[in-house]
């Protein structure tokens, strides 16, 4: 049977925030936090599991979206974070709380954002978001960019974009799921649409679709997602910070598991990946 995992307001997870770190490794559990983002999702209960399996120290899951994420995390409201997209997407974020955190490593490399459109849609009507200005194409899409969450990233990178390509278009904010929701439906209808996206995710494993190109950059490069912790975590939990800072995923594997995520469930996930990689595990956990 997998265990339940809990998963805590940032508000809640406040009162032990004043706690020393000798009261912390007596029994007070590592608070993770993390969005509800399904590669964020993926690489957080794997940690979870793995530590608590392998390092006798309880975890807990803080679940809130990405800015309090990084306001909590500097407060020592929470000790890590496993989603930190840089040196882009969550540039303004870091750029604030540099002084008080600690990067324990890179989850994982190649990650990008971008806006993306089904494979049917031919290339000759949209190649590029300088495309989307073509009268006919802007008709088909209704003049609209499903977004996601307000403070995600992805969402102010997305509203320069229209401004630096000069599109009267609306951004449709919204959440992961919404925007999910919009490309299932789409897809299923052979609609045109066009939706906020970044790789890694499991839609890519499910639906048949292509990123636009983006000729001034507006969306950004490739990036890295690295592990925050609060300034004293590592001192405080050597060995979890040891794990951690070895822990890194090939992009592919990522976007797999996360596929079987959504087909199975992300504890049944955990545990597959766990089962496939056995070595990959033992590097991790220093035991290689």
């Amino acid at each position: 049977m997998f265990k339940t995992f809990k998963i805590v307001a940032l508000s809640a997870a406040a009162a032990g925030a004043s706690m020393t770190g000798a009261f912390a490794q007596d029994g007070e559990p590592v608070r993770i936090g993390w969005a509800a983002w399904s590669d964020a999702e993926f690489v957080t209960k794997l940690a979870e599991k793995l530590i608590e399996d392998n390092l006798d120290t309880q975890v807990e899951l803080v679940q809130t979206d990405v800015a309090p994420l990084y306001q909590g995390l500097s407060r020592g409201d929470i000790d890590l974070m496993m989603m930190a997209w840089l040196p882009e997407t969550h540039a303004d974020y870091y750029a604030r709380i540099k002084d008080d955190v600690e990067t324990l490593g890179t989850i994982y490399d190649g990650a990008k954002l971008g806006w993306v459109v089904p494979t049917y849609i031919p290339e000759s009507d949209i190649a590029s978001i300088e495309d989307l200005n073509k009268d006919e194409v802007k008709e088909k899409l209704g003049g609209m960019v499903q977004g996601i969450d307000p403070g995600a990233g992805l969402t102010r990178l997305s509203q320069q974009a229209i401004s630096d390509y000069g599109l009267d278009y609306e951004l449709q904010i919204s959440s992961e799921a919404g925007m999910l929701t919009t490309v299932d439906r789409g897809m299923r209808s052979e609609d045109w649409f066009v939706a906020t996206a970044w790789s890694p995710h499991w839609m890519f494993g499910k639906y048949e679709l292509r990123y636009i190109d983006d000729p001034k950059g507006s969306l950004g490069a490739a990036e890295h997602v690295d592990i925050l912790s609060a300034k004293d975590f590592k001192a405080e939990h050597p060995e979890v910070a040891a794990f951690l800072s070895r822990m890194n995923l090939p992009i592919a594997e990522l976007e797999a598991s996360m596929f079987e995520a959504q087909e199975t469930s992300y504890e049944a996930a955990v545990e597959k990946y766990i089962a496939d990689h056995p070595d990959r595990i033992k590097e991790w956990l220093g035991q290689s």
